[in-house]
Parts: structure tokens; C-alpha cells; sequence
């Protein structure tokens, strides 16, 4: 089976955003920063400088720029001003410089000439290169008649082509009159002047159709000349000739070649025998890679030429007569070349800069300077800048100094033109990566996060992570110039936020960015190999695991192409069935597991056979190889021989060598090499002294066969070590000593007996000779009495009785470090704003470190704040910078506060003495959240909110902000009211609020530097109670005081995270209780330190019990508790309080709680659910149907019944009862007319009135009242209750309804 994996990490696209030159930047293609950027103008598209025009078509020359502001353009033709307004054949492209010619009735050749485009704007003007303008030319052969050629055989000849003079030059071919192409051969060819050549001629080479075309690329036409006719003669026996030389005569010639261009050296020869021709170089060999010899060994091509391909080169003719010899010398001469080409300068007020023009060329090109296209020699003088030969070097530029500079390097050969522009910026950091970015990439893959950012002066950029202070420097992390952070190998652990940090001397930015680690794909069961039946099921199995976040995509393959378009391949989640199998399904199958940022994949092969005849075929595993026998042995080698066992219907894929070590490692087998399937033999590569035995193990699909017998025991010479100890160290354990480490070698390795280490060391730069030691039977080497962390070269060379190993290699240590000596110098602070400070100091001499300088510490704690409150002192912090850093930055500060902090230097045995302490303080910022909001006092329409001052006030407090809103019962909120209140009070009354309304509050304190964030509370106003809305659990984390950063927009809910707010007294807050099955829940805040808390209870109004009778329940770590075994229908006061490690001191108690246990109903079984109830409810429907039935057979009689007696003798509309025999119902009592239902409210006139829907439907009985799962109401009412047709006529309530059975 065949496995591959491979892995994608996230793709991650470097912008290289800051060209580092001096102290040049380069101006960033974000277009939203070019909009604000002024910028001089920049040459982006221009026509070649040789442009050949084709005469049917418009002119089109290409001059594009940009710039801030966009720039304009102007043109000369032949180095005068060329007015484009006077031509009206000549147009200029909207906001480009782009000409259009129209040649409609013109003649092309009319402009003819060299052009140079000018872009300009208030900062500087670029120019384009010289483009000449040529048009391109097929000319027509000139008229000829062509006579007859005769030629007697075996005589050379040449047929000349002569094709007109065409721009650019035509391509030349000879064919005949059926368009046909001559054959051509080392006697026939063709010469680089079209010329056809005959080493000798033929009597098979007459033809009257000699016909040389010319073919002119740019117009795509061919020219014709006419045919020549050519006779050859035979007067007699034809004569051998020596070989002679046509092209180029003589014994010598010379070539020059442009550097980069193509070298062709052409040797011509005749002779009969035809001439063979051979190339060689006298001083050295062709390049390789950018050599061909073409046209029959006649043309030697060397492309892209250097100066390296100079020299001598011969051409070698030979027949069987004699050898010749031409000598060609090449000369390679080179138009100017760029080595640093001048980079646009971005710079700030009194920085430094420099352009740098460099071209290399033979002859040696000369460089001019020029500034918005003027020699720079007739421009106005600065003395702020300064030209040095290829270099312009500026010293502290002026605002408005900005322009574009033109190097031209020109020699004979050619010439460069370059712009560049110096740019006078002053600009605060902005960083260009998009806020918030997540970068997402596979465990152990690189990740890349981006820190794009533009500033002038240059930012310098620093990283941070999540909330932890110190920067992000080395191990794993690297910087790289443009800002991006790499992590080399990214593990789960490096998940985060990152803070990217920019800073110039103008100011600062910042940018946040995420990176989540995902787990690989991984396959854990792979496909095996398969060998199927015709018309059997297959099934691959393909199990992966992947990170749960990312979406797998499954592929099948089949011979690295689609599955089959057929409905017997089935793909399911984790495997491949194929049905029915033929002939053409087999093939390799591929699974491929592939996420959005990674694959993984593996293979394995499906094997077809024909239907096998009962009993079916039985794979097994193959038998064990026989006959191994050792040949051709060496001292370092040995040749393994040995005979297959028995397949078992399934072939062998591979032979696998084992061997054992009899002298080092007894009974262990070790894999020591494998061959294919195909082959019985082995060479095996042996290892000195060693005592080898083999055996040979065969593996099939159904997998390995049992061990081979061993072979005969073959034993190796002892010789001199290999190889050395591998991982040397030298490092120290204290200020005086060296310890020498190395990983020893193994007992194969050793190579023979009486294996020993040679250890030496050396002061490096001090000692010219080593000292050593021979050790055995150790790893590591300790030398005393060393000088305190000075580096040290040590090696160790491994020895045996044979001889000593080859030279080891030298490693440089230490020895051990001590304490450093100095504390930093020069410390300074820079409070940057109210939360980050910046600290400066000088970093101490080196060698008062004693050691690796890990870098240096800053140890700064809060003293106290600025206000009177809050005043206690903070834990001291610690702040580690790597490396030799010189300043750091403290952040998280809190504002308003005074701090110490001191700086200390530390290296690998630890820290320095601190420097003297120092202070400063923080600005004021945004206070903290209030300590608390609460509402009290209410009415029908007013509501009293009292509140706590912030904790932090991180300044003096200048007022409270109050907004308000109703909320509807669908949540949805009304407009927002604001109150603005001063910083002394703790408390404001809201009149004329409607009641029976949810308010929802919004509050928060602001001091001079703004408002903080914002705490809420909601509260509901009735007629005669105010019912506070208590947030559920999952909503706010078990009733903690909800915070947020600003109110929402009226008309939608908000939907913000909440913070929680720490009161400063008391400790305890928002004490509840609640009945459940299992008892009493008690539930609480408590925002003290760590103590022992107690639930303590005992019961209401039992005046024999005293303070010790209290209950406690210990429930330190909770903020719940549920008591259990309280007594029914019993009320308790219940408390918590928490105490010191004594458990006697009451440190902070909770306000009493009075909790009423309700007396629980017994669990029954639903009646409604027991077949004897529903079976006797059904009896009585029936009776009733029945009963209903009669009465209204005798109603249909006719006659005055007693209802209707009674109904006409009483005037008073008042119910009367019926009787048994009438069917009538019973007489009942009306003792309790008038009275009102349990709960409801009655006026005073009778009637009763529907109140508003916000109030339960239970309010209208006296008993229980509850919703069914369905939403429908049951209702239980105690009691009788007559009420009067009287007062029914004036109630829209059916009080009828109401007391009748359902």
C-alpha cells in the first residue's frame, strides 16, 4: 500500500510594506493612505526605448504615472518641445500621457523620431526613457534573372539568398516550388546569412526549384526570390579533397558579443569526403545549460552571455585526407547593467538619506544625476545635499524639499535611466492590516502575523500577547523587518490575541489580531491493498481525525483521477464500497481528507481476479525464505543470498533483512534493510566488530511471514572509530568551573574494543595549546578553577585499541556565569498616557554582566492614587524585556496613581543589583463602573435609585450620567432618557413614571477624561409594589450587577457582555432564596478576600433559643447553598457570614433573610391517567346524554312547565334552581350573593369590572391556578358563589362559567 501526506499551513501573503534604505521607507499601495499622502510623480508604464510601429495601425506611445496630486504630462520629439495641440492627428489619453496618432491619410515614416515623456506635479517631475520610434519595412526583392549553375561534381558551391534590407531583419528558409523545405545535411545546410551551402555537390542535387524565401515577423509577410536552377556535370572520376575553410577563412578570427545577448560562431567547410566539425574552448569548458551546437555540428550557440564565456574557441574539420584547425577570440563587451538601482526615500523632517545609483558595464558606464529632469548641475543649489560620484547623500532635508532624481548610466553600448523621489513626510504610525484579523494554521506549521503599517519617521514595531505585558522577542518568536511576527513551530499554547505595536517620535498605534491553531488532518485507518473476485464487494475504509472547527471535505480517487460516473461506487463518511466488481475497477485508490487549511491522503491498490471454482482461493501469509548463504565477504561487506518460500496465491512485495549483534546486543533483532519482492540477493554494508547474524523475513497483502532460520555468524574486524561523540557542549555549573558534555557512542559505533574519549579544551584566543584528558565509561567532564564566564573551545575525539577517530569538530562554551556586578544607568520614564508609561536606561558594560545578558527587569508597583481614596499600595509586577534592550514599555497602568519602579540586569544565574527607585505619575483616565445601583423607595410613579461611587475613580469625578427606557412586554425599548447628575450625590428620584412599566437604567460616572462604562438595573413600577426583574443565570452568571460599555440604540434589546461590579461595603450582596424539591436555595455575592463562609439560620420568633443556637453550614468556594430538613410551613431568618482562619472573628455579615418554607403537597399519581377514573367518567357522560335526551323529548310536548311557572310569577330576573323530576336542578343556597371572588377586586357599585391584561388570570379565583403544557387555563375555585342576573347584566365576566363544572 502507498501512503502520502501532504500538509497546507495557512497561506499567509507577506506585503513587503517598508523598504529599509538608510532611513528611507517606501510609501504603501493602500489606497486609502495614497489619498492622504502627498507624493511626487512615479513613471508606471512606458513603451520600449526601440519601439518598431507597424505602418497599418494608430501610433500608440505608453507614458503612464502617479502621484499626489495626479500629475500632468508633456512630451519632446527629438529633444524639442513637441506642441501636441498643433497636431490634429496626435491625441492625449484623459488623465494619462499616452499618445494616440491617427495615420489615416498620413504617412507613418512622418513621425519618425525619438520621444520623451515628462509627468509633473508641485512635488517633482519623472521622465520616461528616449523611445525611438521606427517604422517597420518589407521591402520587395529587387527584379533578377537567374541563370543557369553548372558545377561539375564533388566541387563546393553556394547558392546566395540576398534578401532586401527589412526592419527588423527577415528570418530566411529555402524550399521549393510545392512551398516544400530543401532537405538539409552535413554536406547541405544553410549558413547564418541564409547562403545555402554545398560541401560538395551531388549529380542527385540538380533541380530547378532552388527558392529562397524571407519572412518579415513584424508585418508577417514573405518575400520570394526567384528560382535558381542548378546543373551538375559529371566529366570523369571526381577527386578527394582536403578540408578548407568558406567561413571564416583563415587559421584565425575575433567575435564581440554583448553580455546577456546570444554568441554564434559559424564554421563553413568544403571537402570531399564531407568535412566532420568539432568545437572545443582552449581555456576552459562550455557553460553548461546555455550550450548548443546546431545545423549538422556548424553553429556553436552559447545564450544569455557573461563575461566568463571570453576566450579562445576552435573549430575542428576533418576528413580521411587531413585535419584543420580555425581559432575564434571572443570578447564580451556589456551595456550598462544595473547592481543597485536608486529606491524611492521616504523622509522626515532632519532625518538622513541617500540615493544610491550603481551600473557595472564594459567600458565602465559613466553616471549623470539630474533633478525633475534638469542636470542636477543646473539646479538650484542645497546644501543639505550632496552628490558623491553614484551617490546622493542628504543631510537633515526641509519640509518642501521634496523631488524626483533621474540617474542615467550610459557607455557606447547603451544607456539606463532610473527615477526615484525624495519624499518630505512627516506622518504619526497607522498600521495597514486590517483590525481584528484571524489567522488560522495547523499545529507545528509556521505562523505569520502581519503588522503592515506606514509612518514617517519609520515605526518601529513591537508585539504583545493577550494581556501579558512583556514583548515578544526570540524563541519562539522572530521580528522580521516589515513588522510580521513568525512563530516558527505554532502550538496550541500560541492561540490568542496579539497586539501589534507601532511607534514613531510622533506618536503611537496599535492593532489587534487573533491566531487560532488547529489540529492536523490526520488519516488513522488507512485503505489496504485488496485482492477481489469479479463480481464481490470491496470496501476501503478511510478513518481521519481533524480539528473539530474546521469543515473536512472526503475525495476519492482512482489512478489519481475521478471515480467512475457509476452508481456501484459508493462513498460514504469514512469509506469507499465498490459492488460488483470487474476487470476495469482495478487500480490504485486514493482517500483524500482535505480541510481549508490542510490534506491528508493515502493509497492503496485494488487487485481483480477471475471467479475461482469452489473451494474459493485462501491468501495466507507467505512461508519463511530457506538456504540463506553469505558470499563475496569483505571486511566492511558481505552478500546475502536465499530462496522464496511458498507465496500462497498472494506475491511477495518485499524481503525484509534482520540481524543480531552477538557481541553488543545478544537475541535482538534489528531491521537492517529491505529489497523488492523481485530478488533473492542482498548486498549488506557491514559495521567493524561486530558479530552478525542473519535472517530474512517476506511480506505479502496478507503481511509477514515467520523468520527464516538464521544464517552462519559472520564476524567484522575491529578497527578505528568512524566517527566522534556527537552533541559536545561546554557550559558552566558555577562561576569557576566548565563542564564538558557529549552523547557517547554505542557499542556499534565503537568500532572495537577499549573504547575511551580524548577531552580537550582550550581558552579561546588566550591558549594556543589544548589541555586534555583521556576518560571511559562517561559522558561528561568537569574542569575546575576556570575564570568566571570566559568562552572556552572544546572537542572530544573518540579512541579505541585500533586507533583514534577522525578530527573532532571544535565547539565554543562558556564557563560558568556569576552574578552581575552593575545596576543600569541613566534610568528615565516617559508617561505616554494614563495606562502606559515608557522606561529608558543605559545598558550596563558587558563585562559586568558575567554572563549570557538575558535581558533586564523593570519591577514597578502602584504606591497609592492621586485621590484620597483607594489609597493602598499594589503588589509589586515585574516586566522582563530580552535581549540588550535599552527601553520598555509598561503598560496596563492604572491612571491617576502614582508608581515606583526600579531596573535590574540579569543573565543565566540571575539579577543584578536594582537601580534607585523611581517615581511618576499617571494622568487621569475614565473612571471604573459605580459600585453599585439600586432602586428603593417606590410609589405608583416614581422610583428612588441610589448608587455607589466607582472603586477606581482613576481622577476626581465630575458628574454621573442616568438614561432610562421603557421596556415593552416583547422587549422592545422606548426612547432614552438622560439625566446628567453631580459627583456628590448618591441618590435621584424619577417622577412621573407610568406603573405597572419595566424601566431598564443605564448608568455610569465620568471624570475629565470622559464617562466610564456602564452598569444597569431594571425595574417594574405597579400600583402598589415595585417588583425588581432579576436577571437569570444564564444571563448574567447567577445574578451579578450587569455592565456595559455604552447603552443600546432604542427600539432592539441589548444584547452586550456584562462586567461585574465590586462594591466596596458591603462584602455580601443580592442574598436570595428560592423553594425546590430538595430544600431551601440560598444564594448570594460576596466580594471579599478568601475566608471561611457560613449559611447560618435558625428559626423566626423563638425566643428560647440564643445567639450559639444558630445552625451553620460551611460553604467556603460557593456562592449557593441549598438547606435542607427545614420544617414546613415554618419561617426562618438566615444569614451568611463569613470569618477568619480562627472561625471565631465574624469578619463580614449579610443582612438577615426571612425565608418561609411552603408546605409541599404530598406527589400523587394523576388521576386523569388511571383507566378506573376514565371508564366511570364515561359512565357519566352517557348517564347525562341520556337524562339530556328525555328532557327534551318532554319539552317537545308542549305544556307550561315549572321553570316557566316560576320564570312568569317571579318579576325578580333572579336564577332559580330546577327540580329532580322536571329535570330541573336542586334548590341552592344564595346566602353568598354579592361576594367577591378570592383575590379579585370589587367596586363599590357591584359590578365587576375586566382589569388590565397585565394581571394574572388568577387573581379571579381563590384557589390554585396554573397553565397546562398546552397553554390552556385550569382553575380551581373553593367556595359557592351566586351572583345575581343584576349584577351579571352589568359584568362582562360569566360568573356562570365560572362556577360550573369542566
Amino acid at each position: 500500500m502507498e501512503r502520502t501526506r501532504t500538509r497546507a499551513g495557512a497561506a499567509v501573503f507577506l506585503m513587503l510594506i517598508l523598504g529599509h534604505l538608510g532611513n528611507a521607507l517606501e510609501v504603501p499601495l493602500d489606497p486609502k493612505v495614497l489619498e492622504e499622502l502627498a507624493q511626487p510623480p512615479t513613471i508606471t508604464q512606458q513603451s520600449p526605448k526601440d519601439y518598431i510601429i507597424d505602418p497599418r495601425e494608430n501610433i500608440v506611445i505608453h507614458c503612464e504615472a502617479k502621484g499626489k496630486p495626479h500629475p500632468s504630462f508633456s512630451w519632446t520629439r527629438n529633444g524639442t518641445h513637441f506642441d501636441i495641440d498643433q497636431d490634429p492627428k496626435v491625441t492625449m489619453r484623459p488623465r494619462s500621457g499616452t499618445l494616440v496618432v491617427d495615420i489615416s491619410g498620413e504617412k507613418a515614416e512622418t513621425y519618425e523620431g525619438v520621444y520623451q515623456c515628462t509627468a509633473r506635479n508641485k512635488h517633482g517631475a519623472a521622465v520616461s526613457n528616449n523611445i525611438v520610434i521606427r517604422q517597420s519595412r518589407s521591402p520587395l526583392w529587387s527584379k533578377e534573372r537567374n541563370e543557369p549553375i553548372r558545377v561539375q561534381e564533388g566541387e563546393a558551391l553556394v547558392l546566395h539568398c540576398r534578401p532586401p534590407a527589412g526592419l527588423p531583419p527577415p528570418i530566411i528558409f529555402w524550399m521549393d516550388v510545392n512551398f516544400q523545405r530543401l532537405p538539409q545535411s552535413s554536406r547541405v545546410f544553410q549558413a547564418l546569412n541564409g547562403d545555402l551551402y554545398f560541401s560538395n555537390v551531388l549529380k542527385e542535387d540538380s533541380r530547378s526549384d532552388y527558392i529562397c524565401y524571407a519572412r518579415f515577423p513584424h508585418t508577417q509577410t514573405i518575400q520570394q526570390k526567384q528560382p535558381i536552377t542548378l546543373l551538375v556535370l559529371n566529366h570523369g572520376s571526381v577527386e578527394e579533397r582536403k578540408p578548407t575553410f568558406l567561413i571564416p577563412s583563415g587559421s584565425s578570427s575575433s567575435k564581440m558579443v554583448l553580455r546577456g545577448q546570444v554568441l554564434e560562431l559559424e564554421c563553413i567547410t568544403e571537402g570531399l569526403p564531407t568535412p566532420e566539425v568539432s568545437w572545443s574552448k582552449l581555456s576552459g569548458q562550455f557553460p553548461d545549460k546555455r550550450t548548443s551546437i546546431v545545423t549538422f555540428q556548424k553553429i556553436l550557440r552559447i545564450v544569455n552571455v557573461s563575461h566568463a564565456d571570453a576566450g579562445e574557441y576552435r573549430c575542428t574539420a576533418h576528413n580521411r585526407l587531413a585535419s584543420i584547425h580555425h581559432t575564434i577570440r571572443v570578447t564580451v563587451k556589456a551595456a550598462p547593467y544595473w547592481i543597485t538601482t536608486p529606491r524611492n526615500l521616504v523622509l522626515a523632517p532632519k532625518e538622513k538619506g541617500q540615493l544610491i545609483c550603481r551600473a557595472s558595464g564594459t567600458p565602465k558606464p559613466t553616471i549623470n544625476w539630474a533633478m525633475n529632469g534638469i542636470p542636477i548641475e543646473n539646479s538650484p543649489e542645497d546644501s543639505n545635499r550632496k552628490v558623491e560620484g553614484d551617490t546622493i547623500i542628504f543631510e537633515e532635508v526641509q519640509t518642501g524639499s521634496s523631488a524626483v532624481y533621474q540617474c542615467n548610466a550610459s557607455n557606447e553600448y547603451g544607456y539606463l535611466l532610473s527615477n526615484a523621489f525624495v519624499n518630505v513626510l512627516s506622518e504619526t504610525p497607522r498600521v495597514l492590516t486590517p483590525a481584528n484579523q484571524v489567522y488560522q494554521v495547523i499545529r507545528n506549521n509556521h505562523a505569520l502575523l502581519d503588522c503592515s503599517c506606514f509612518g514617517s519617521p519609520i515605526p518601529k514595531i513591537t508585539w504583545f500577547k493577550d494581556s501579558q505585558s512583556s514583548t515578544l522577542e526570540g524563541d519562539p518568536y522572530l521580528l522580521h523587518e516589515n513588522g510580521t511576527l513568525e512563530i516558527y513551530v505554532a502550538q496550541a499554547l500560541n492561540s490568542g490575541k496579539y497586539i501589534c505595536v507601532a511607534r514613531n517620535t510622533l506618536g503611537i498605534a496599535e492593532n489587534h489580531v487573533y491566531l487560532e491553531v488547529k489540529e492536523p488532518t490526520r488519516i488513522l485507518k488507512q485503505p489496504k491493498y485488496k485482492v477481489a473476485r469479479r463480481n464481490m464487494n470491496v470496501v476501503f475504509e478511510c478513518k481521519v481525525k481533524h480539528d473539530p472547527t474546521l469543515i473536512p471535505i472526503m475525495i476519492w480517487l482512482k489512478d489519481n483521477g475521478e471515480l467512475p460516473d457509476d452508481e456501484r461506487f459508493l462513498v460514504d463518511s469514512d469509506s469507499l464500497t465498490i459492488t460488483d466488481v470487474t476487470e476495469n475497477d482495478a487500480g490504485t485508490y486514493t482517500c483524500i481528507m482535505n480541510t481549508t487549511l490542510d490534506h491528508d491522503s493515502a493509497s492503496a491498490e485494488l487487485t481483480v481476479v477471475e471467479a475461482a471454482p469452489t473451494p474459493a482461493v485462501i491468501y495466507e501469509q507467505p512461508d519463511p525464505p530457506t538456504d540463506l548463504e553469505l558470499t563475496d565477504m569483505k571486511p566492511r561487506s558481505v552478500q546475502l543470498t536465499w530462496i522464496p518460500g511458498d507465496e500462497h496465491k498472494s506475491p511477495i512485495h518485499k524481503f525484509v533483512i534482520q540481524y543480531t549483534d552477538s557481541l553488543h546486543d545478544h537475541g535482538h533483532w534489528h531491521n537492517l534493510t529491505h529489497v523488492p519482492g523481485s530478488k533473492t540477493t542482498a548486498h549488506l554494508e557491514l559495521s567493524p566488530y561486530v558479530h552478525y547474524t542473519f535472517r530474512v523475513l517476506a511480506l505479502n497483502a496478507v503481511g509477514l511471514s515467520d523468520p527464516s532460520n538464521p544464517s552462519h555468524m559472520y564476524k567484522t574486524n575491529p578497527a578505528a572509530p568512524d566517527e566522534n561523540p556527537s552533541g559536545v557542549k561546554g557550559f558552566g555549573t558555577e562561576h569557576d568551573n566548565l563542564m564538558i558534555l557529549w552523547k557517547p557512542l554505542s557499542g556499534l559505533q565503537a568500532n572495537g574494543p577499549g573504547l575511551q574519549y580524548k577531552v580537550m579544551w582550550r581558552q579561546k584566543d588566550v591558549d594556543k595549546n589544548w589541555t586534555s584528558v583521556t576518560v571511559a565509561n562517561v559522558s561528561k567532564f568537569m574542569v575546575s578553577g576556570t575564570p568566571t564566564f570566559t568562552p572556552y573551545e572544546v572537542k572530544v575525539q573518540a579512541i579505541n585499541n585500533n586507533g583514534i577517530g577522525p578530527d573532532p569538530a571544535v565547539v565554543t562554551g562558556h564557563s560558568g556565569e556569576d552574578l552581575p556586578l552593575q545596576a543600569p544607568d541613566s534610568v528615565q520614564v516617559l508617561v505616554l498616557n494614563s495606562t502606559l508609561a515608557e522606561v529608558h536606561w543605559e545598558p550596563v558594560p558587558p563585562k559586568t554582566v558575567r554572563g549570557h545578558l538575558k535581558g533586564y527587569k523593570v519591577y514597578y508597583w502602584r504606591e497609592r492614587s492621586l485621590h484620597k481614596h483607594n489609597p493602598h499600595r499594589v503588589e509589586q509586577q515585574l516586566l522582563s524585556f530580552s535581549g540588550n534592550k535599552s527601553h520598555g514599555m509598561l503598560p496596563g497602568l492604572q491612571p491617576y496613581s502614582l508608581y515606583l519602579f526600579n531596573v535590574r540586569v540579569y543573565n543565566g544565574k540571575g539579577e543584578g543589583p536594582a537601580s534607585s527607585n523611581l517615581q511618576f505619575e499617571t494622568p487621569e483616565g475614565v473612571p471604573g463602573p459605580p459600585s453599585f445601583l439600586r432602586i428603593t423607595n417606590s410609589n405608583l410613579n416614581n422610583l428612588t435609585l441610589e448608587w455607589g461611587p466607582p472603586n477606581d475613580r482613576n481622577g476626581h469625578l465630575t458628574g454621573y450620567i442616568l438614561k432610562y427606557q421603557q421596556v415593552n412586554n416583547s422587549n422592545e425599548l422606548g426612547p432614552i432618557e438622560e439625566l446628567a447628575l453631580p459627583a456628590n450625590k448618591t441618590s435621584v428620584t424619577l417622577p412621573n413614571l407610568k406603573y405597572s412599566t419595566r424601566y431598564k437604567f443605564y448608568f455610569n460616572a465620568k471624570t475629565g477624561q470622559g464617562a466610564g462604562p456602564v452598569i444597569t438595573e431594571e425595574a417594574i413600577t405597579i400600583m402598589d409594589e415595585v417588583l425588581m426583574y432579576q436577571p437569570s443565570v444564564d444571563e448574567v452568571g447567577g445574578g451579578n450587577t450587569r455592565t456595559q460599555t455604552s447603552p443600546p440604540i432604542a427600539g432592539s434589546p441589548p444584547r452586550h457582555p456584562f462586567h461585574k461590579v465590586h462594591p466596596a461595603a458591603p462584602a455580601f450582596g443580592n442574598v436570595s432564596s428560592s423553594a425546590g424539591e430538595d430544600g431551601m436555595l440560598i444564594s448570594w455575592e460576596y466580594w471579599g478576600a478568601d475566608k471561611h463562609v457560613y449559611v447560618e439560620y435558625i428559626v423566626k420568633n423563638d425566643n428560647t433559643l440564643g445567639e450559639e443556637d444558630w445552625q451553620k453550614e460551611y460553604v467556603n468556594g460557593s456562592q449557593a447553598y441549598v438547606l435542607k430538613g427545614l420544617k414546613e410551613g415554618l419561617s426562618y431568618r438566615v444569614r451568611v457570614v463569613a470569618k477568619g482562619h480562627d472561625d471565631q472573628a465574624v469578619l463580614h455579615q449579610s443582612e438577615e433573610l426571612l425565608v418561609t418554607v411552603p408546605a409541599m403537597p404530598s406527589r400523587q399519581a394523576d388521576i386523569a391517567t388511571q383507566g378506573w377514573f376514565i371508564g366511570l367518567m364515561c359512565a357519566i357522560a352517557l348517564l347525562i346524554l341520556v337524562l339530556l335526551i328525555i328532557c327534551f323529548i318532554k319539552r317537545n310536548k308542549g305544556g307550561k312547565y315549572p321553570v316557566k311557572e316560576k320564570e312568569d310569577a317571579h318579576t325578580d330576573p333572579e336564577f332559580q334552581p330546577m327540580k329532580e323530576d322536571d329535570c330541573t336542578f336542586g334548590e341552592y343556597s344564595d346566602t353568598e350573593d354579592h361576594k367577591p371572588l378570592k383575590g379579585s377586586r370589587t367596586p363599590s357599585n357591584g359590578t365587576v369590572h375586566r382589569d388590565s391584561s397585565d394581571e394574572s388570570l388568577v387573581d379571579y379565583g381563590g384557589g390554585d391556578g396554573q397553565f397546562n403544557e398546552d397553554g390552556s387555563f385550569i382553575g380551581q375555585y373553593s367556595g359557592k358563589s351566586s351572583i345575581r342576573e343584576k349584577a351579571e347584566a352589568h359584568s362582562p365576566v360569566n360568573t356562570t362559567a365560572m362556577n360550573s363544572f369542566v
